[in-house]
């Protein structure tokens, strides 16, 4: 396929996905997906197409990634390149602007830092952090054409490292790590799948069996939050323990509710109703 034909791939790709999502007036986000070439970020064909069976491998041509689906990154450990719709969904409600700072906790091979790369342009900053090392070798690899972007090698949990308008987690966790929450700046957002992983007698295998998108904004003297519908991505590899916590969080999802949560609470006495408690947060029904 020609490069202007792939183009045209690619705008009607972008096209779909936000209209997935019931995106719309996002010409920032349709752009960014439209430009950016996700052929790049999946190494060399035959790509391998995740399915409900397992992984089939997919045709050399790159038109075949503009769909919304899943392609494998590590197979064998079960990463993938994830759903592009919903991370159009995710990256739309962070309502990035030019010239923010980002950070990007779990980048994989660094597809959708390059479309978050664009949303803050020339004047943002996007650190990319991936703590498989082969994974962020590729993201470096991949985005050097990215100026804006600084790849780390490094746990997630403990960055960002200074004040950001943005943090955007793509691996579920059963906490907020205390850095996404305080390193945000005030009007920041922070978006994570909060979720319990599926867990055998060895411990956490990988994949997390609940998981919901959560959407945090910092406010002048508190966090806001909201509930942006269920997830699957892989369980925080650099995390462990937590065993207590993840039947109560799983008994939380059982019961339903979460979308009625609208606040977090950080470090601080248990004062409302909450969804979902632990002794220093938890989140909050009502205002």
């Amino acid at each position: 396929m020609d490069e202007e034909a792939l183009a045209k791939c690619r705008r009607a790709f972008a096209s779909r996905v936000l209209a997935k999502e019931g995106v719309q007036g996002d010409d920032a986000l349709l752009r960014a997906f439209a430009t950016v070439p996700r052929e790049r970020f999946l190494g060399p064909p035959p790509w391998k197409m995740a399915g409900w069976g397992g992984y089939v491998d997919a045709s050399g041509d790159p038109s075949v990634v503009y769909q919304d689906v899943l392609f494998a990154l590590q197979h064998e450990r079960h990463i993938n390149n994830g759903s592009p719709s919903l991370h159009a969904r995710g990256i739309h409600k962070l309502a990035l602007r030019q010239g923010d700072t980002v950070c990007h906790v779990g980048a994989g091979s660094g597809y959708y830092t390059a479309i978050i790369s664009l949303l803050v342009g020339s004047g943002g900053h996007v650190t990319a952090i991936e703590f498989d090392g082969e994974l962020a070798r590729r993201a470096e690899d991949n985005l050097r054409d990215y100026p804006n972007v600084h790849v780390v090698h490094g746990n997630g949990i403990e960055w960002p490292r200074e004040p950001t308008d943005a943090v955007y987690v793509n691996f579920a966790i059963h906490f907020p790590a205390e850095a996404w929450v305080e390193r945000l700046s005030v009007g920041g957002r922070l978006i994570l799948p909060l979720g319990v992983p599926d867990v055998d007698a060895a411990g956490p295998t990988g994949l997390a069996s609940y998981a919901g998108f959560f959407l945090f904004h910092r406010e002048e003297h508190g966090y806001a939050a909201e509930y942006l519908g269920a997830v699957a991505f892989v369980w925080a590899e650099a995390v462990r323990g937590g065993f207590d916590s993840y039947r109560r969080l799983e008994a939380a999802f059982y019961k339903g509710g979460m979308d009625q949560v609208r606040a977090l609470r950080w470090k601080t006495a248990r004062q409302g109703k909450e969804w979902y408690s632990e002794a220093d947060w938890g989140l909050v029904f009502g205002a």
